[in-house]
This record gives structure tokens, C-alpha cells and sequence, in this order.
């Protein structure tokens, strides 16, 4: 077993750490609370292709989008919808976890016509409690059925998968979990961080708790607290790749795109870090899936259902392809980004993103063993 790292304390850290932790803040997931109106021009950075050889007039219509994916994403998505519909977007920008209880909380009166989250559990949250409308049947066929709810009342819009980042001169790689639930093992005490506010973690403990029940999931997270010791706190998936880069901690998991991004923004990076997968078809080993849904309280209706529809599209899921995601597009014969293993080659289990239940589960799970 590798010593416990002396971990520093998280700032100041080395050059390369505020190189990192800028890009962290650049790249970070969890979108800040913003407001804005956009424009319909792409993003620097992005590599969105153009909606049409001319913006569409006006149509003087608007939609408000609560968002919780990347900005970046959104930022290009939006900017091209804008121009091939002459449809204007207000756009909010936080965490899912916020924009969901802001929802249940306006209720009817909702400004929102349209939630796209990063993962599907805080959709599935709303569908719940009768809040979302059901998605145009056409958008729905856009992308394969199990990556949508089952009752139409949101769809999948892109995909990314569970793995390990490790670094090789803390860590080989058969030492490393082979199980998610291996991460439990006292054999790991200090190799590891985790980040139990960050929206990815989610679908990762919906997944235990579905496969192995509520209690030993909420068991196996009060062990993954006790082997991460301080690390077990960490706010997101950025930091988790920083650190295992930086040899502060010996592993993390993590969605594979961040480990890709970073890759590709600061390529010296990830000199120190590799990716790793755990067993075919282990608990751990998942793909969760981005969403979008209108609200049933929309006063824009016919505009909502277009944007979603754009978002599964050809155009849609090209720009989302291409952009500064790396996550995968669902919709069949568009290629994902070339510096991504093909899709075909993971091998994660069977769940549906239907099968993993609402986010108030997991908060109450992750409450439970004391990791928020």
C-alpha cells in the first residue's frame, strides 16, 4: 500500500495547481448563478458549426432556460438554436440540485420553460412531482428510448461514462478497486478523494443503491468518508483530476471527460495521470446522461419543444460533439469528439438512467452518511 499522502492544504499550491484550479474554474460543472441574455455568437473555444449561412430573422419570441450543464456547452448550443430560429434565450445559470428546488418552489409561476441538467435524477425529481410536460414524440425518437424517461416527460441529450484516474507513480494499475465498492476496502485508507457535493457523484450512488439496496449503499458511503479521511470533501470532479495529476491523492473517480478536457487544454497536465476502468459491468461502472425537459408551467410551449428538439438534432448533437464537452452524443451516426475511446469499448452496466431513481434519494443517501 502506497503511504498516505501529506496532503497540502488545497491553496496556494504549486504553479501547475493554480494553472489547474483556474482551469477548474473555467471548465466547472456546476455553473455559477448567473443570468443572462445570449447571442448568437458562438463561444471562443468551440468548434460549433454554423447553423446556417445566414441568422434567421427574429421571430421576437423568447424562451427562459434554467441551466445546469457546462456553460460553455450551453453557450454554444444556444447561440446556434438563436441563429437557426430566431427564438432569444434568458438564461440562469446553477447547480441542479438549486435550479430543481427553485422549480418546486416557483411552482406554476415559473419563468423557466425549459431545465437542462447534467444528470437525469433532478428531471426525474420533477417528473415526479407532475412539473414537466412531456417531450414531442419526434425529439424523443431522436436519441435511443432507455437514455429518456419512460413516461416522455424528459430527454437524454448526451452521455458520459464512470472511470478511475490514477497516478502511476502513486498507484499501478493492478492495485487499483476492480469494484467501485472495493473503494470501501481499509486497504485504501488515504489513497483516495472524493467529491460527494459534485452533480456527477449522483448517478454513482443511485446506481449502489440500486443494485445492492439503500442500506449498504449509505454503509459503503460512510466508508468511502472514512478511507478518503480529508480528502473527502473535495467540491468537484476538476479538483479530483488536479490532485491525482498534482500526486496529492493516488486515485479518484471520475467522468472520463474531465480527464479529457484537461488533456486537452494543458496536456502536460495529465502527464502524470492515466485513466483506468473498473470490472465489466460493475456497479460503479456507469453511463449518465445529460437531460432536458419543458416545464408543464411554460407560457412558451411550442418554443420549448423546439429547443429541446434542437438539442437532439443533428445540428444539435454535432455542436455538443465537437465542443468543449467531450461527452457523447446520443443520437445515432453523429460521431463524438476523436480524442474519445470509442463508445463501444466501455463496458458499463446495464442501468438506465429511468432505473436510477430521483436526486432527493440521493441527497438523503449522501445526508445519511454524513458527506453533505
Amino acid at each position: 500500500m502506497t503511504p498516505s499522502p501529506q496532503r497540502p492544504s488545497r491553496r496556494p499550491r504549486l504553479a501547475v495547481g493554480l494553472l489547474l484550479a483556474g482551469l477548474a474554474a473555467g471548465l466547472t460543472g456546476c455553473a455559477t448563478s448567473s443570468a443572462k441574455q445570449t447571442s448568437a455568437a458562438a463561444p471562443a473555444g468551440t468548434a460549433a458549426p454554423a447553423a446556417t449561412d445566414a441568422a434567421a430573422p427574429s421571430t421576437g419570441e423568447s424562451i427562459t432556460l434554467y441551466n445546469a450543464q457546462h456553460k460553455q456547452t450551453t453557450a454554444a448550443l444556444v447561440a446556434a438554436f438563436t441563429k437557426a430560429t430566431g427564438i432569444a434565450v434568458q438564461e440562469t445559470d446553477k447547480d441542479e440540485d438549486a435550479l430543481t428546488a427553485q422549480i418546486e418552489q416557483e411552482g406554476a409561476s415559473s419563468p423557466a420553460d425549459v431545465f437542462f441538467s447534467e444528470n437525469t435524477n433532478f428531471l426525474q425529481e420533477l417528473a415526479n412531482k407532475k412539473l414537466l410536460a412531456t417531450v414531442d414524440p419526434a425529439t424523443l425518437a431522436n436519441v435511443p428510448a432507455a437514455d429518456s424517461a419512460a413516461d416522455g416527460t424528459w430527454t437524454g441529450v448526451s452521455e458520459r461514462i464512470s472511470v478511475l484516474v490514477y497516478n502511476p507513480t502513486k498507484i499501478t494499475a493492478d492495485k487499483l478497486p476492480k469494484s467501485v465498492m472495493d473503494m470501501a476496502d481499509p486497504q485504501y485508507k488515504g489513497q483516495f478523494e472524493v467529491a460527494p457535493g459534485e452533480a456527477d457523484f449522483g448517478p454513482v450512488v443511485a446506481s449502489v443503491a440500486k443494485s445492492k439496496g439503500e442500506d449498504v449503499a449509505v454503509t459503503w458511503l460512510k466508508a468511502l468518508k472514512d478511507n478518503a479521511g480529508n480528502g473527502a470533501n473535495v467540491p468537484d470532479y476538476e479538483t479530483l483530476v488536479s490532485d491525482v495529476s498534482q500526486g496529492i491523492t493516488d486515485f479518484a473517480l471520475v467522468n472520463h471527460y474531465y480527464y479529457y478536457r484537461l488533456a486537452a487544454e494543458l496536456p502536460n497536465a495529465t502527464a502524470d495521470a492515466k485513466v483506468a476502468y473498473l470490472a465489466p459491468q460493475d456497479v460503479g461502472y456507469i453511463g449518465s446522461i445529460s437531460g432536458a425537459a419543458a416545464l408543464a408551467s411554460s407560457k412558451h410551449a411550442a418554443a420549448a419543444a423546439k429547443f429541446l428538439s434542437f438539442l437532439t438534432s443533428e445540428l444539435g448533437q454535432s455542436i455538443l460533439a465537437g465542443g468543449y464537452s467531450f461527452e457523447y452524443p446520443l443520437k445515432q451516426g453523429v460521431a463524438p469528439n476523436p480524442a474519445l475511446p470509442p463508445r463501444s469499448t466501455y463496458q458499463i452496466n446495464s442501468f438506465t438512467p429511468a432505473d436510477l431513481g430521483a436526486g432527493d434519494q440521493v441527497k438523503d443517501l449522501l445526508m445519511k452518511a454524513g458527506l453533505i
